[in-house]
């Protein structure tokens, strides 16, 4: 029996699910999917944007859902303000957040320039004299509004979060992790190449 796998980027207030049993002002995955019997893998918050893995090859799932595996995933945040040397190399080695957990260390990197994604709809909250930076974020973790909460821990909130790869590294406007957002718009979806296909095992690995 073959699988299917697809990639689609999750807009704003979206959920990850093909349900909306408490019939939130949102949208869900049946407004943009109609392939049956997949599911996500891993979520995305309703109002976090982004690359969304979805399959009906339920062993698969598990393995990249079960945190013991500690696959990467990549994320564009931006923040409030730009964060000081410090507040990087604190988000680097790890930080308590809300309910007293310390994240594991993750890779963060400031952006040089913005990077090239569409316009949120709608648009963050825009201060004039608030500026925001740019960040890249690579966790091996995967809690429940985690990397809002690493920047605010910090003191420099989330002002947009969007995953843009899983299993690797992505640099700004390059798709180089194993799984990336690449030319996908808000909204589209397309099933996985056969060479991504084949690289999915590295995911966990």
């Amino acid at each position: 029996m073959s699988h299917r796998y697809l990639l689609f980027h999750k807009p704003y207030n979206v959920l990850c699910q093909f349900t909306n049993p408490e019939r939130l002002d949102c949208r869900t995955l049946k407004d943009f999917i109609d392939v049956p019997r997949v599911y996500s893998v891993g979520r995305l918050d309703r109002d976090s944007e982004g690359l969304l893995l979805l399959t009906d090859h339920g062993a698969l799932k598990h393995r990249l859902s079960h945190p013991q595996f500690h696959h990467p995933r990549t994320y564009w945040v931006q923040v409030e303000r730009e964060p000081d040397a410090a507040a990087l190399e604190q988000l680097r080695q790890g930080v308590v957040i809300k309910g007293g957990y310390r994240t594991l260390p993750a890779q963060v990197s400031p952006l040089a320039a913005e990077p090239p994604l569409p316009p949120r709809d709608p648009p963050i909250r825009f201060r004039k004299t608030v500026a925001t930076a740019w960040l890249s974020l690579t966790l091996t973790e995967g809690r429940n509004r985690q990397v809002r909460r690493m920047t605010a821990a910090v003191g420099y909130p989330t002002l947009r979060l969007v995953r843009v790869g899983l299993g690797g590294l992505v640099e700004q406007g390059q798709g180089q992790g194993l799984l990336s957002l690449g030319e996908l718009k808000p909204g589209e979806w397309r099933s996985l190449t056969p060479g991504e296909q084949a690289r999915l095992p590295s995911l966990w690995s």
